[in-house]
């Protein structure tokens, strides 16, 4: 979850759409289960603690139902509080040790937080991490959005020589002024061998693929990562909370979902 270099804007809109037939669902996270209840502890587990997680957050993540739980609706909810002047808690939630994906279509259902400071994110990081260490790893960020720019997300890779600054991206934008924190949006990617493709709502709006990297960089998306959402507040890239920023604010998310082509499913099989 770094700040992305490469960014350019484009005006699309489209209706939240269905998976593709020829994608076969292999994962899933519905978030059924009564109100306050934690989110599944055999899917997720939390990062917990402070200390800026490399980019200068304010926030404390922990794993109070304060900061993440069910509605009782089918959503799970981050929620980002101000429990004292300048101190700051959420979640940072994760399929690491639990589960992890290797190429196939990943998405999310959720409805975001807005204002100054506020920095929600749906993202991958390379199951070796511990191993190789980052950006060694590969890190795939499907969704960010910076709260002062409530109508643009943005999407983004990074790995070893186009990393943080420097991450690859680019971002979408709803039209007229529409906002990610009115409705819920449909944030993916499908990954291949050969890219990796960002859609929101079904709208395909960046690609990036081996040749899109600087000279002499590696490709780092050909092995299993796992999943991780949550909600940061300050930081580098989006800035402090100011006098505007209204807390709590909450990420909804109504389902996480991975899907696999049905043609690797047949390879996976043997078929």
């Amino acid at each position: 979850m770094r700040r992305p270099l490469l960014v350019f804007s484009i005006c699309l809109t489209a209706p939240a759409i269905a998976a593709p037939a020829y994608w076969t669902l292999v994962w899933a996270d519905e978030f059924d289960g009564p109100a306050g209840a934690p989110p599944d502890p055999t899917k997720w587990v939390f990062d917990t603690g402070a200390g800026g997680w490399g980019n200068q957050e304010l926030e404390t993540y922990t794993d109070s139902r304060d900061n993440s739980r069910l509605d009782g609706s089918g959503n799970l909810v981050i929620e980002a509080r101000q429990p004292a002047p300048g101190q700051y808690t959420s979640a940072r939630l994760k399929t690491q040790g639990k589960y992890a994906v290797e190429y196939g279509r990943i998405e999310a259902r959720m409805k975001l937080p807005a204002g100054q400071g506020i920095w929600p994110a749906f993202w991958m990081l390379g199951f070796e991490i511990l191993k190789v260490g980052w950006p060694q790893c590969g890190e795939i960020d499907i969704m960010e959005n910076i709260g002062r720019e409530p109508s643009m997300v943005h999407g983004t890779v990074h790995g070893p020589g186009y990393s943080g600054a420097n991450g690859i991206g680019q971002s979408y934008s709803l039209l007229d002024n529409a906002r990610f924190a009115d409705d819920f949006h449909i944030f993916a990617v499908e990954w291949s061998e050969n890219g990796v493709q960002f859609l929101v709502d079904g709208q395909l709006y960046f690609t990036v693929t081996p040749a899109s990297l600087p000279q002499g960089t590696a490709w780092v998306y050909s092995h299993p990562f796992f999943l991780l959402l949550n909600v940061a507040v300050g930081g580098s890239w989006p800035g402090n909370p100011d006098a505007t920023t209204v807390f709590p604010q909450q990420m909804l998310v109504d389902h996480v979902r991975v899907y696999q082509h049905r043609s690797r499913l047949k390879k996976m099989q043997g078929d």
